[in-house]
């Protein structure tokens, strides 16, 4: 489905105790996982989208002159990090797509810690994007995404390094990323992952500049690509974004937008293929 249809007064006693006790117990226990599952007409701000979504359907934005997000979930942190981004960006155009992932009989409630912690291993998994395939528009074909995509120790070394793991996903958690994409070349990005109150996000910033040939389509930083996962009970509600300021070029922008928006599709295929692995097990 494609439619073009934000002086002070004394402590009282014992209130420095106390809160030194909060954050002992706080420091000894860690960390408490609580699942919450999230209705999808909550998250969807209506059921205009819901029931499409539920046929199986996708939805699909593409912007190229002032855009503003039209589909995305309406959950309050991924919306102050969408207005952040907005703000660093200012982008001159944007995709979004939307769809749902059925999760399997028997896993209708709320994530487990160990499904939620699976799912965020299987998004910072960048080494998994090597050999991505996507449908080129320009050649009527498939073609490959990244031919080669790893985790690099930092920006300025780029020595390759294991995608990392963890028990418990961390709530915040920066990576360095060294991807060959056949189109825009050999570059090095930076991945931020959240993982807030019922939600996995990451975001990717292009750290070097993405050429087509000799232009400069994107300069270094003008791109963030993102993939936010919610969990909806019966379903995971998955959204992925291009939001990039692009070379104004003529023609250049309707390329760049024509590819965005199926490497977009590309990613969502690809996250589909993470969760499956984990809802099979």
């Amino acid at each position: 489905m494609n439619t073009s249809v934000n002086a002070p007064g004394a402590a009282r006693p014992g209130a420095a105790l106390c809160t030194a006790l909060f954050f002992t117990v706080l420091l000894f226990f860690g960390p408490v996982f609580s699942a919450r599952a999230l209705p999808l007409e909550e998250l969807l701000g209506g059921g205009e989208y819901a029931a499409a979504l539920e046929r199986g359907e996708t939805v699909t934005e593409v912007q190229l002159s002032r855009p503003v997000p039209k589909i995305a979930p309406d959950h309050a942190f991924f919306r102050e990090l969408t207005e952040t981004l907005f703000a660093r960006v200012r982008p001159s155009m944007m995709i979004e797509n939307l769809r749902l992932y059925r999760k399997p009989e028997g896993a209708g409630g709320a994530w487990t810690e160990a499904e939620r912690a699976a799912l965020y291993n299987g998004i910072t998994a960048i080494s998994s994007l090597a050999g991505l395939e996507y449908y080129s528009s320009s050649r009527k074909t498939m073609r490959i995404f990244y031919e080669t995509s790893s985790v690099i120790d930092g920006p300025d070394t780029a020595r390759p390094a294991a995608d990392p793991v963890f028990d418990t996903p961390p709530e915040h958690l920066v990576l360095y990323a060294r991807q060959k994409d056949l189109t825009c070349g050999d570059n090095i990005y930076r991945y931020e992952c959240f993982a807030p109150d019922s939600a996995i996000i990451m975001v990717q910033e292009n750290i070097t500049p993405m050429n087509i040939s000799i232009i400069t389509a994107i300069a270094r930083g003008n791109l963030r690509s993102v993939v936010a996962v919610f969990d909806a009970g019966a379903y995971l509600l998955l959204y992925t974004a291009a939001i990039a300021r692009a070379s104004s070029f003529p023609g250049l922008g309707n390329r760049v937008s024509a590819s965005f928006t199926t490497r977009v599709e590309a990613i969502a295929g690809w996250f589909s293929g993470q969760a499956d692995r984990v809802f099979s097990r």
